[in-house]
């Protein structure tokens, strides 16, 4: 499979997570739309873009169970949940109920917006190492209050790589009178995301992490009864536009200026590589892969898992929590000296070297990682085990 990529072969690539990693056929379209734009983007950008942009979301919208009216496109995450942010109507005093394992971009966000609102954000401690979904659940919900009017928290973390029960939290939340708004950057193409199973009143995600899309692609979904409370992030043409489309929500936030916009047009060829290559399969036994090995390194790093060796809590990532006082050092002379590029993460005070899987990898390229923690580990100070 490692064929089918542009992934450097000298390399061993076990950092998927991060930013993706995009087929060739799939980067031969990405590349096909930029050339056709290139041939006149006027009528490209005018008559072109919508009706590509109208089978690239209804493609998307099958693939996680939505209206295909109901989602934007973002370049990111972030965008997407820095736009929510702005468009909330939380008064002095209001609280955002969310974790401590959340994603470091997000945190900020929430910090600059409590900074300027008096709203403050709590990020309520989830104990490691994970026991079980009910022990999520009843940490988490220890920090509610009667001020807490929104809940924030990402259904796969990006450091420790735990799953989280997202589905059981908006459930509740919903039932309380709570906003959610889950930040899914790990998930399409990674776990089974079913949109209107899950419910959640905004939810992000990328496809050019687990889904394979070019990068800069991800998604917004907002329900339908607050999609008019969404102000744009820009403000373009869409706003108090002079031809208004069926929605206020496309309006403001599907035409914001010259954007290259190709990756998004991508999705159907994205979602036709998966579905010709077998992807569900690959990636379960991807899964098997990243269980298999958790022990080993575990052992090797003298730690222990953070959560059950399960697919209820991990999925093609894993966190080996590390001993190390210079993680830079040590992931520069992973990358460096052993050509091997994995990310050694910091959260709440610990150190975390995370590993991804996904079809182009092997056990070999394990075994190379394993081979070189050994090696630093006996010839360094970076490690202590």
């Amino acid at each position: 499979m490692k064929n089918l990529f542009l992934l450097n072969p000298e390399l061993t690539f076990l950092n998927h997570g991060s930013f993706g990693a995009c087929p060739k056929p799939v980067f031969e379209s990405y590349q096909s739309f930029q050339r056709e734009m290139e041939l006149d983007s006027v009528h490209f950008i005018q008559k072109k873009f919508p009706e590509y942009l109208a089978k690239a979301k209804a493609s998307l919208a099958t693939f996680i169970n939505c209206e295909a009216n109901d989602f934007v496109f973002t370049p990111n995450p972030t965008v997407a949940i820095n736009t929510v942010m702005r468009s909330l109507n939380l008064n002095e005093g209001d609280e955002i109920l969310s974790t401590n394992h959340e994603y470091g971009a997000m945190d900020r966000t929430w910090h600059f917006y409590c900074k300027n609102s008096g709203v403050k954000y709590v990020r309520q401690p989830i104990s490691l190492p994970i026991v079980s979904k009910e022990q999520i659940l009843e940490e988490f919900w220890k920090g509610l209050t009667s001020k807490t009017k929104v809940v924030f928290l990402n259904q796969i973390s990006s450091t420790t790589a735990l799953i989280f029960p997202v589905k059981e939290i908006c459930d509740k939340a919903r039932d309380l009178g709570i906003i959610t708004i889950i930040d899914g950057a790990h998930v399409p193409g990674h776990i089974d995301l079913d949109i209107a199973d899950l419910n959640p009143d905004y939810y992000t995600g990328t496809l050019h992490k687990w889904m394979l899309a070019p990068k800069g692609s991800s998604f917004l979904y907002v329900k339908k009864e607050l999609q008019n409370q969404i102000e744009p992030l820009v403000v373009s043409w869409g706003y108090e536009s002079l031809t208004p489309g069926k929605s206020q929500f496309l309006d403001y936030h599907e035409y914001q200026g010259t954007n290259d916009n190709s990756a998004f047009l991508c999705t159907p060829a994205v979602i036709d590589f998966l579905q010709e290559n077998d992807w569900k399969q690959k990636s379960a036994e991807a899964k098997q892969l990243v269980l298999k090995n958790y022990p080993k390194f575990c052992e090797l790093m003298n730690s222990k898992p953070i959560a059950p060796i399960s697919t209820e809590f991990l999925g093609q990532m894993a966190s080996v929590p590390i001993k190390t006082s210079k993680p830079q050092e040590l992931k520069d002379l992973l990358y460096d000296k052993y050509k091997i590029q994995v990310p050694i993460m910091l959260l709440n005070e610990k150190v975390y070297l995370r590993y991804s899987i996904n079809a182009y990898n092997s056990q070999e390229d394990l075994d190379v990682l394993y081979n070189a923690l050994e090696d630093i580990i006996a010839t360094t100070d970076l490690l202590q085990v």
